[in-house]
């Protein structure tokens, strides 16, 4: 039915359009190689994110399409056709998979004037909020919104929040063998602040889509077990801490999870804040428009429902991203992968990318219940020192604390969606450059890796690209 005449037709979101047309498509160039699950099921390569659970009932596997869809389903804007009532006013994206393409993580924008879209700038104010949490800033939320809609409110209506681009800055780092490698960082820069400037005590943290798959693992895991690895590594000599969060649902304080700080304490809840806080799409928990007092237009703006996104659909959102399975991993009996594996474990990379965790009973979908599994993760928080930091904390998350990543599946992410990109901000563009800035904590792993021979370093590389 065409793009909605409502939608703002500047060449970013023909850019964004374009994107998820290539991505519905997968990674040209990777066809030859197919992935192989233990079914000996053959899937296009770049579906290895979007498999579920083995074990899933036919009324299951039916909720799994149903979830599947309403990840793929585009917002439009009330009253338009092609797509779901509720964008808006103010958003980053139009659907779940034009940010988490394929079920993966986002691509950061590399050519000099592009507008960011599958990355977001993380904005709050000094203090905490009631909950504990960061403080929204009072004209732009907890984040920048780059693209809004146009209903004709004003004649000059101004729709997104900013635009913000990030300038790539680069340096040489030197190893002790010789190898030089180019790390870069990002630079935060934005223009048509359409609600004021933001003065030099608001606290900015520009954040990559991460996975979506496996989730439903890391939720099984229980708090106990969590909270046993961190004193376990206390008695090492590390310190992963859990971050506790507002869980919103539930009305308390929670163990976080998800997010790159932690910050969220559940699937279902991460879905809806991400709905209202990515595509301005209302919930039964967040139903207030993402319209802060001073964007009058925004507020003008009808509502597609109340709640846009209904909770059948929230519902159906939740079981497939929880039944979203990990892919398996591969080439384990390569001998230089067997050779990283125990480079991986001298290094110690180990004590904090925990190889193996295992869930506890899970009546939610009790076919992941009591599995171990291999995500290489603690769910923990470490201080991963100032390279990284951002200056923001999060609930009980630091200005230099980030969750441990998961490694499960990232060899596999450029045949996904053309996507290396690694690390909070996408900054690194592969493995060794996401080894090479760790700090804090893994300072220690960072410099025994830096002092393998080039060999090695390509071993242990090639053990994390077949977890």
């Amino acid at each position: 039915m065409g793009v909605p005449a409502v939608l703002r037709q500047s060449w970013a979101c023909k850019w964004m359009m374009a994107t998820l047309a290539i991505a519905a498509l997968g990674t040209a160039g990777t066809a030859a190689t197919q992935v192989i699950r233990s079914s000996d099921k053959k899937i296009d390569p770049s579906a290895a994110y979007m498999q579920p659970v083995p074990g899933l009932t036919h009324s299951q596997l039916q909720k799994f399409k149903a979830g599947e869809k309403q990840f793929k389903a585009p917002w439009v804007v009330f009253p338009s056709l092609g797509g779901e009532w509720g964008l808006g006013p103010t958003f980053l994206a139009s659907s779940c998979v034009a940010c988490h393409s394929q079920a993966g993580r986002g691509r950061t924008m590399d050519a000099p004037g592009a507008i960011v879209f599958q990355q977001l700038l993380r904005l709050s104010i000094p203090g905490v909020s009631e909950h504990g949490g960061p403080r929204p800033h009072p004209n732009y939320g907890d984040q920048i919104q780059v693209f809004g809609i146009n209903v004709g409110l004003k004649e000059n209506l101004k729709p997104g929040e900013a635009e913000l681009y990030v300038d790539w800055k680069t340096e040489l780092v030197a190893l002790p063998d010789g190898e030089k490698v180019e790390l870069r960082k990002p630079a935060i820069r934005l223009e048509k602040l359409n609600f004021g400037p933001l003065d030099d005590t608001v606290m900015t943290s520009l954040r990559n889509t991460q996975v979506v798959f496996g989730m439903g693992y890391l939720e099984a895991v229980s708090e106990e077990d969590i909270l046993a690895l961190a004193k376990m590594q206390q008695s090492q000599g590390l310190n992963g801490r859990p971050n506790y969060v507002r869980d919103d649902i539930n009305n308390r304080i929670a163990l976080g999870r998800f997010g790159w700080k932690a910050n969220q304490p559940s699937v279902k809840q991460q879905i809806v804040a991400a709905f209202h806080g990515d595509m301005g799409v209302t919930s039964s928990l967040y139903i207030e428009e993402n319209c802060p007092p001073v964007q009058t237009d925004c507020r003008a703006v009808p509502p597609g429902n109340r709640p846009e996104l209904l909770d059948y659909a929230w519902d159906e959102l939740n079981f497939w991203s929880v039944a979203l399975d990990a892919p398996a991993p591969r080439n384990q009996d390569a001998q230089n992968v067997q050779r990283g594996a125990k480079l991986f474990e001298q290094a110690r990379c180990a004590q904090c990318h925990v190889p193996e965790l295992r869930t506890s009973d899970y009546p939610f979908l009790p076919v992941i219940a009591k599995r171990s599994f291999r995500a290489y993760t603690d769910l923990l928080l470490h201080d991963m020192g100032e390279g990284l930091a951002d200056g923001r904390p999060d609930f009980k998350a630091g200005p230099s604390d980030w969750r441990t990543a998961p490694l499960w599946g990232i060899g596999l992410s450029q045949q996904v969606n053309g996507s290396t990109n690694l690390l909070h901000d996408g900054r690194a563009r592969n493995v060794l450059e996401a080894i090479l800035w760790h700090g804090g904590e893994a300072k220690a792993s960072r410099d025994s890796f830096a002092g393998l021979t080039k060999a090695e370093r390509e071993d242990l590389i090639a053990f994390v690209h077949s977890l």
